[in-house]
């Protein structure tokens, strides 16, 4: 603390207390940097160090004739402190700058606080963007960018925010302007493909449905990926709509173009979900079980579940413009979707949802292809005994039990841009392996019928019943 002009030096804590008036009629200035901490800008060497601009509406809006105006500076990594869960971007030299005037909270301003951090060039694939530090955030507290505004530079960043509390500039990891662009590029033409295939795909069972007899095993399974089939095409669409139309939009239809698609989202996740606990039905229940209007409740739960979940984000004002920058700070794409301010709403609602449902399965693709492998190492399964329909089976499982949205989860970080081609490509032609699958396994073939998935079931319940 610095007391009457001594210092008392913590480690990784360093603080400056200034007694200003509160008639003050100019600007107050302080400079700081991680290893000298904070004191007057005259005291400093100009370029080496960060700089703290005060405004006077500030003091000016405080009754008393003296105010304490407080800056502090924590190294981080010293104090184990400011530590969010799953944080993906790294604080500029583990420091963080703390402010406060007076004894009550200050919010609101009409002339921000500036506070530039002070820097060499930056390395590729991060973007600087400045953070407060706000306790309600999460379970134990987290980074956020309400009311900041970041202004990079060569060799400084600026900070403007309406408050005062603890900040940081945080370097996120981002994506190159060429690589960004090839990925949207990839991405939308894929949906095109997958839009033509999620046709030929719900085309082909209702064709197969109508024209061959199936028991009523296969009618339900055809009824489910028909759903899930449509729900991909619905996602599909838009995602074209949202890189289409966003940015051109009313505020208001970019709330609902954000909703419809989280809501598409949702939906394909929760019809992977329930493919997932038909499989096990089949494979793990396997006496059977029969239930009234069985593809109508499914229905009722596939659809009708994110409707709920939408409609309490969008109570809570979670939807609205997403902007996607790239390194060199030029705006890639506009999309409607949940803004930057309610991110734990994604990270609930699509990344924890999705990994449960992505546990449960795997889980589920376990059982099943431990079942297929034993049936044929009996011989049961003469159709299935040629490698790579064995391959072809697994795949298409795969791709049905939403696996490849998996590889979402290893994209953090410019180390990761495969993965972000891989993911982007799979899950664009995740609707052609799907169609693939369909036809290779459901379409009858004279005697190499009772190679199909509803042989196997058959075979195991007849093992297991006679157990």
């Amino acid at each position: 603390l610095l007391q009457s002009g001594q210092h008392t030096w913590l480690a990784g804590l360093r603080t400056l207390l200034l007694n200003v008036s509160s008639a003050v009629t100019h600007d107050v200035l302080i400079a700081f940097s991680p290893t000298a901490g904070p004191s007057r800008l005259n005291t400093t060497e100009e370029g080496q160090t960060g700089k703290i601009h005060l405004p006077r509406e500030i003091f000016q809006s405080l009754s008393s004739q003296t105010v304490h105006v407080v800056v502090t500076v924590l190294n981080i990594q010293q104090l184990g402190m400011f530590k969010e869960v799953n944080q993906t971007g790294q604080v500029l030299d583990n420091t963080v700058v703390g402010i406060t005037v007076g004894e009550r909270s200050i919010s609101g301003l009409q002339e921000p606080v500036q506070l530039t951090f002070a820097h060499r060039q930056l390395p590729q694939g991060v973007t600087p963007q400045c953070v407060f530090w706000d306790p309600s955030k999460g379970l134990a507290g987290g980074w956020h960018s309400s009311g900041c505004v970041t202004q990079p530079g060569d060799k400084g960043t600026v900070c403007s925010c309406d408050h005062l509390t603890f900040f940081t500039l945080l370097l996120n990891p981002a994506l190159d302007g060429s690589t960004a662009k090839a990925l949207v590029a990839v991405a939308t033409a894929g949906c095109g493909v997958a839009m033509a295939f999620s046709i030929f795909t719900i085309a082909f069972c209702i064709f197969i449905r109508c024209r061959f007899r199936f028991e009523e095993t296969v009618h339900i399974n055809l009824g489910l990926h028909v759903n899930l089939v449509g729900s991909l095409f619905l996602l599909n669409l838009a995602f074209l709509l949202n890189s289409g139309l966003s940015g051109r939009t009313h505020p208001r239809t970019c709330r609902v173009l954000g909703g419809l698609t989280h809501y598409c989202l949702l939906c394909c996740f929760t019809w992977t979900a329930l493919e997932g606990c038909q499989l096990y039905l089949l494979f793990v229940k396997v006496l059977g079980i029969y239930i009234h209007h069985y593809l109508a409740k499914l229905c009722l739960v596939g659809w009708g579940l994110p409707v709920l979940v939408v409609g309490v984000a969008g109570v809570i004002g979670s939807y609205g413009e997403y902007i996607i920058q790239s390194t060199d700070h030029q705006v890639i794409a506009r999309l409607c979707w949940i803004t930057s301010k309610h991110l734990l709403v994604h990270y609930i609602t699509n990344c924890g949802y999705f990994a449960l449902i992505f546990l449960f399965n795997m889980a589920v693709f376990g059982v099943v292809i431990q079942k297929s492998c034993s049936l044929q190492d009996t011989g049961a399964v003469q159709g299935y005994r040629k490698p790579w329909k064995v391959a072809l089976v697994a795949a298409g499982l795969f791709c049905l039990l939403g696996a490849t949205w998996a590889l979402a989860f290893l994209t953090y970080g410019i180390s990761s841009t495969p993965v972000l081609y891989l993911f982007t490509i799979l899950n664009s032609l995740q609707g052609i392996f799907i169609f693939i699958w369909l036809v290779v396994l459901y379409y009858p073939k004279t005697k190499e019928t009772t190679g199909s998935l509803s042989y196997i079931i058959r075979h195991d319940k007849t093992t297991t019943a006679s157990q």
